[in-house]
């Protein structure tokens, strides 16, 4: 329903600016899509959020995560359904897991927080930005930027747990990197069944 809702937009504002070619089409369609795909399941994530009363701490995951998300990359499923379930593993769990096993100790998150760091590095070195073959990333420059971004919002999400007295916050955002961290992995993406771009590539230069 809402992929013929978003071909029919396109397709209007085609029709507004005909000298639009097939290739700017394909990205205003992919554009369109992304908008009234995100909506909703932003939507639905945070009702959700608020309907289990944790609704101000899925609203602050979401902001928190999302860069760290956006530049390290990761699996995309290609159904409205699977993307919207994915979310809510990505952003509720991880509050739930926080709220209800509470870390009792301060050098416990200490010692979570370095092995999860650990992980971390390991996984942006080797992975990131961990792109697909729908959304590829061609450029080594864009690569290059992405890389950085990820080390930074790294950084900053690490400063936040150790620094900020609540533990759920800490926990919540423990929880939600290593997660993030799974969704770049190979792992992650056979069982997915997506395949990063340069797989793509590779078979198609053969």
């Amino acid at each position: 329903m809402i992929d013929k809702f978003c071909d029919w937009i396109t397709k209007k504002i085609k029709g507004k600016i005909p000298e639009i070619d097939e290739e700017k089409e394909l990205v205003i369609n992919f554009g369109v899509r992304l908008l009234f795909g995100e909506i909703p399941k932003i939507l639905a994530l945070f009702i959700l959020g608020f309907l289990l009363q944790i609704g101000w701490y899925t609203l602050l995951l979401y902001l928190l995560l999302a860069p760290y998300r956006s530049f390290t990359g990761g699996f995309h499923l290609n159904t409205h359904w699977g993307c919207m379930i994915s979310s809510i593993v990505l952003y509720i769990m991880p509050i739930l897991i926080a709220k209800y096993i509470i870390i009792p100790q301060d050098y416990i998150i200490y010692i979570i927080t370095t092995i999860v760091s650990i992980l971390s590095i390991s996984v942006i070195m080797k992975y990131a930005p961990a792109d697909t073959e729908n959304i590829p990333i061609l450029s080594k420059k864009e690569r290059k930027v992405k890389k950085i971004k990820s080390y930074i919002s790294l950084v900053v999400l690490l400063a936040i747990i150790i620094f900020v007295p609540d533990k759920t916050i800490s926990g919540m955002l423990l929880y939600g990197i290593f997660l993030q961290d799974l969704t770049l992995t190979p792992i992650a993406y056979k069982l997915t069944k997506n395949k990063y771009s340069y797989e793509v590539y590779t078979e198609e230069s053969i």
